[in-house]
């Protein structure tokens, strides 16, 4: 018999181990899918590499060492091929480095239709892809030679210099607008005519279907495939199978494609490299662009970050040298950067006693008007969507405030409900105040959906060059729940059909609107003044990207603008994004970072911890952080570690459980990893004395504090 070290899917604190032992009657190779028994029942696992990869037949087996036999694997998936070994080893360093059990990570990155199947239910499933591949495969007439745009010389340099340099991790800092796609699909096109596999992973969903349309129409007859949360699980599972199998060539996914096996890996691309969207916020908190480097030093392929804004962490290894910088400074067609315009909000004429603030200053709205007449698009971007963030009452002070989380529900007036962002508690618009009965209940402040009835009410009487009205339309999360919602109406902001486009972030990000001339930041201030260290990134990021989509086609750059409203106009920020500087902001960040010891110039983690009793959480991480100081001295990295005392987070109620995070800090990676190994293993049975815990997660490099 063969022993095995199988991975299943356990988390790090049930106290099991990382892998389990079983044995086989024939040996399988690391990478094998089985099912195996755990308690009463038989799931799903993956044979592990051991550290010499078999046991000499000679040696004692656990039985005889330790007083009990091994239970026999129930089924071996002989149909599929065994998992790589790099991405078994991918996988190991993303448990280790993140806190988890191996088998956690394993068995939750797998296609969740995948750990269903028994091997004759998959043997069918291939058997029925081969075929509808067989089938294209004689179906499909010969395709004319796509045509591909003359490149720039700023990215002929750039494929040059991707030429030259081999394997490697490089920075593509490109302008928006600057052909960054183009360069994608070159060096795609160089690996598959090499015959390798290229992974393109952009930050969200409604970004795959364009991008995938650009690869499917430079790549025809190359099997090209996607991997995101919004397929169906079938779906999710054929693409996997393609990808693992080397049938896909191309693979385009959001964070979890990191994590697809591919045989023939040639190429990374992490697209807006920057997003924070590539973070995992539960379970293994992993991040894709993070393990994107990884893997590309793992699999000797070339990794590309692309981003307009990169992130500091980026910007900073590629100024120290561990990246290669690559720069495109200029948009294609030569166009120039849209104008920026700060508008100083206290200074805009005050709206009468009772009538709401101003939706757009008067030179906005004149801007706006002058587009909608010469028949160009205008994009309004407010980050908050509903009407209002908050009901309140103007007899007693009532506010719509969430029950169950520290938060206000927020009033979407479409349906007239109050509505809670964090924990979806959804209720009707009461007809009278709650507590006291008054009828006269105001909404305070402004999300899309009232924005957009603003702006028609302002653009009454204006129109276009047909003769017919403005046109307002919405893009949020609340406008885009149906499948397929998202796709009209980008498509009718492609084909002319908006003049004015309301919308969140979602029209911020990637989208290639040939007409807008005009982007207009309505309310940006509330990113400026947080606690959070990151804001200031995370606004000038999108304030750039939001500016980038104006002027996208060259004979509207010259008059394109980007129009901020603002109450502090002498922020810094603003300078920066008036130049169109990422770099003198970057470098200002990152200075102030060195001075207060913050990412990347230091190395956190967060222990957060849930109970329905604050205190508890709050005693749990406090007996956490005794035991770390303890620890932190016993292993000689007391100087290496500093803890901080447990704090709420800005939301520290949601759905009834309160929340409490600590801070680890330290300006050494290795001493963080060396603390954080030994402190989790004992984070379970510290739990055990502290009733009451909902849950606990160690969060390492995380993105909000």
């Amino acid at each position: 018999m063969n022993r095995l070290r199988v991975a299943v899917e356990t988390p790090a604190h049930a106290g099991l181990g990382d892998t389990l032992d079983y044995e086989s009657e024939q040996p399988l190779a690391p990478g094998t899918l089985v099912r195996v028994p755990l308690g009463r029942r038989d799931v799903p696992g993956i044979v592990w590499p051991t550290p010499d990869q078999a046991f000499a037949p000679d040696n004692k087996d656990r039985e005889g060492a330790e007083g009990f036999a091994l239970k026999p694997v129930a089924e071996v998936l002989v149909s599929l091929p065994p998992l790589p070994s790099a991405w078994c080893r991918l996988v190991e360093f993303s448990a280790r480095y993140y806190q988890r059990a191996v088998g956690e990570v394993a068995l939750a990155v797998l296609p969740p239709e995948l750990r269903k199947l028994d091997d004759a239910g998959l043997a069918k499933r291939m058997r029925l892809q081969d075929k509808r591949l067989a089938k294209a495969a004689v179906d499909g007439s010969p395709a004319a030679e796509p045509q591909r745009p003359p490149l720039t010389g700023e990215q002929a340099a750039v494929l040059a210099a991707f030429d030259s340099a081999g394997p490697a991790c490089h920075l593509l800092h490109g302008v928006t607008g600057s052909g960054k796609t183009e360069v994608y699909l070159r060096l795609a096109e160089a690996a598959l005519a090499v015959g390798q596999q290229a992974l393109v992973l952009v930050p969200e969903i409604n970004l795959t279907p364009q991008l995938e349309a650009r690869f499917a129409a430079r790549f025809p007859g190359r099997r090209l495939v996607s991997l995101h949360s919004a397929l169906t699980p079938a779906q999710r599972l054929a693409n996997w199978l393609a990808a693992h199998r080397g049938q896909a060539e191309l693979v385009l996914g959001t964070r979890l494609a990191i994590f697809c096996p591919l045989p023939r890996l040639g190429l990374i691309v992490v697209d807006e490299e920057h997003d924070p969207s590539y973070k995992q916020q539960d379970g293994a908190r992993y991040s894709a662009r993070d393990l994107a480097v990884y893997r590309g030093r793992l699999e000797n392929a070339p990794v590309v970050l692309g981003s307009a804004t990169p992130s500091l962490e980026s910007w900073h290894h590629a100024q120290t040298g561990r990246y290669r910088l690559l720069t495109m400074a200029e948009r294609v067609g030569q166009g120039p950067l849209p104008s920026v315009q700060v508008i100083d909000m206290t200074q805009q004429p005050r709206p009468a006693p009772g009538e709401p603030p101003l939706a757009l200053a008067p030179a906005l709205k004149a801007a706006v008007e002058a587009r909608v007449a010469r028949g160009e698009q205008s994009l309004l971007f407010l980050n908050r969507r509903g009407f209002a963030p908050v009901l309140h009452c103007t007899a007693c002070g009532w506010k719509s405030a969430c029950p169950h989380c520290s938060a206000w529900r927020v009033f979407h007036k479409l349906d007239r409900t109050l509505r809670c962002h964090h924990c979806a508690f959804t209720e009707r618009v009461p007809r009278a105040c709650p507590e006291c009965g008054n009828l006269d209940i105001q909404p305070i402040g402004r999300g899309t959906e009232k924005l957009e009835e603003q702006v028609g009410e302002l653009l009454q009487g204006v129109v276009g060059p047909g003769g017919g009205p403005a046109r307002v339309a919405r893009i949020d999360a609340d406008t885009t729940r149906l499948k397929g919602t998202l796709e009209q109406q980008l498509a009718a902001m492609h084909a002319g059909e908006v003049d004015v486009l309301v919308g969140t972030q979602m029209v911020t990000k990637g989208h290639d609107f040939r007409r807008v001339t005009l982007v207009a930041a309505v309310d940006p201030d509330g990113a400026l003044f947080t606690a959070d260290f990151r804001a200031p990134e995370r606004l000038f990021a999108t304030l750039m990207q939001a500016a980038g989509r104006a002027g996208r086609a060259a004979e509207v750059a010259q008059q394109s603008e980007m129009w901020v409203q603002t109450a502090n106009p002498g922020h810094p920020l603003f300078a920066a994004l008036k130049a169109h500087d990422y770099a003198r902001f970057a470098a200002s960040q990152l200075r102030e970072r060195e001075m207060a010891g913050l990412p990347p110039f230091a190395h956190l983690a967060l222990l957060r911890a849930e109970a329905r009793d604050a205190a508890v959480a709050e005693g749990f991480l406090r007996a956490a952080r005794d035991e770390a100081h303890a620890l932190a001295g016993t292993l000689g990295l007391a100087e290496h570690i500093s803890l901080y005392a447990p704090v709420p987070p800005h939301v520290a109620r949601v759905a009834g459980q309160e929340r409490r995070q600590m801070l680890v800090e330290s300006g050494s990676r290795a001493a963080l990893q060396r603390l954080l190994a030994h402190w989790v293993a004992g984070l379970p049975a510290l739990r055990t004395q502290h009733k009451g815990i909902v849950r606990w997660a160690v969060d390492v490099d995380p993105m909000t504090i």
